[in-house]
C-alpha cells in the first residue's frame, strides 16, 4: 500500500490510502497515520474502495505528520564520506531533526535569511511500525512500517557552528518527508532501489541504496538500544555523495529552485524553494 496524510478540501487533516490518482480516506479508522501503523494489515481490504479525493485536490502532509522522534544518520554512504575526505565512522553518528523543520510533498522549502549556505541531502526515510527495543539485525523486517522519500535541508554554516549538527538541520521548514509511505510489501529489495536528487532538473546525487555505510538492520538495532523506538518514528538513513557544498563553487540552493528526491520504487518527493519573509 501507498499511505499518505492530507489536508482535505474543506482543510481538515486526515490520512488514508492511495488508488490510482486518488485517495481513500482512512481518518475515521483513527485519529491519524501515526495511530494506524500497529494495525496496517487491516487496512488492505479498504485498498480497492473509490477514493474520495483525487490527490491533486487535497494538500500532501509529511507521511507521519506528528512522530515522536526523527533520527538522523550523518555520513552513512560511502560516496559521501569520499567526497568530504573522511574515513567511515565506527559507530553511527545519530543527531535529531524537530517535526516543525519539515514539510509534505509540494510545500515549499524556506531558504532562511540567517544563512546562504542552504543545502540538499536526498535521502531514504524508515518509519518504525510498532513499539521495540533491543531488535536484532535479523528481526529488523518485523518492526517496519514502511519506506519514504526525505530532503535533509541543510544550512551548512550553523551545521559547523559545532561538533554538533543540530541547529543547521533544524531551520524551519527547511526539510521535507514524502510523499507517501510505502509498505515493505510493494518493494522486494530496498537495497537494490536507487537514490536521486534533482535541483531544477539537473542531477545532482544518484547512488544504490545497498551504497551505505550502516545498512538498515544495523540502525534498527542501534536506534533501539539506546531508545525505544515508537509507531511512527522515522529513520532517515543517510545521504549520498552530490551534496551541493562539495561543488566548486558551492551549488546553494536558493529562492526559486525546485528539489526533486527519488527512491525507485519509493516515490518522488518534490518542494519549490522560497525566501523567509
Amino acid at each position: 500500500m501507498k499511505l499518505v496524510s492530507f489536508r482535505r478540501p474543506d482543510g481538515r487533516a486526515s490520512w488514508g490510502i492511495v488508488n490510482g490518482s486518488g485517495v481513500i480516506d482512512c481518518g475515521s479508522k483513527a485519529p491519524s497515520l501515526r495511530d494506524a501503523l500497529p494495525q496496517l494489515a487491516s487496512l488492505k481490504s479498504d485498498a480497492s474502495k473509490k477514493p474520495d479525493f483525487q490527490l491533486d485536490a487535497v494538500t500532501l502532509l509529511p507521511p507521519i505528520p506528528n512522530p515522536e522522534k526523527i533520527l538522523c544518520v550523518g555520513l552513512n554512504y560511502m560516496t559521501h564520506i569520499a567526497e568530504g575526505g573522511r574515513e567511515p565512522p565506527e559507530k553511527p553518528i545519530i543527531f535529531v531533526r524537530f517535526p516543525n523543520s519539515q514539510v509534505g510533498h509540494g510545500e515549499n522549502l524556506i531558504a532562511p535569511k540567517a544563512s546562504e549556505t542552504f543545502d540538499y541531502e536526498g535521502e531514504l526515510a524508515v518509519v518504525i511500525g510498532k513499539t521495540c527495543r533491543h531488535v536484532k539485525k535479523s528481526d529488523w523486517q518485523s518492526v517496519i512500517a514502511g519506506y519514504a522519500c526525505y530532503n535533509d535541508g541543510s544550512i551548512r554554516e550553523w551545521q559547523r557552528h559545532s561538533g554538533q549538527f543540530t541547529p543547521g538541520k533544524n531551520f524551519y521548514h527547511s526539510g521535507a518527508f514524502g510523499p507517501c509511505l510505502v509498505t515493505p510489501d510493494e518493494i522486494a529489495d530496498i537495497r537494490e532501489s536507487t537514490l536521486l536528487t534533482r535541483v531544477n532538473g539537473e542531477e545532482r546525487q544518484r547512488a544504490p541504496i545497498s551504497d551505505l555505510c550502516f545498512d538498515i538492520p544495523t540502525l534498527i538495532e542501534y536506534c533501539s538500544t539506546f531508545t525505544q523506538l515508537e509507531p511512527g518514528d522515522v529513520i532517515v538513513t543517510g545521504t549520498t555523495g552530490g551534496v551541493g557544498a562539495y561543488f566548486k563553487p558551492p551549488k546553494w540552493l536558493k529562492p526559486g529552485d525546485t528539489v526533486e528526491v527519488e527512491v525507485t520504487g519509493v516515490g518522488l518527493l518534490r518542494n519549490p524553494v522560497v525566501a523567509e519573509k
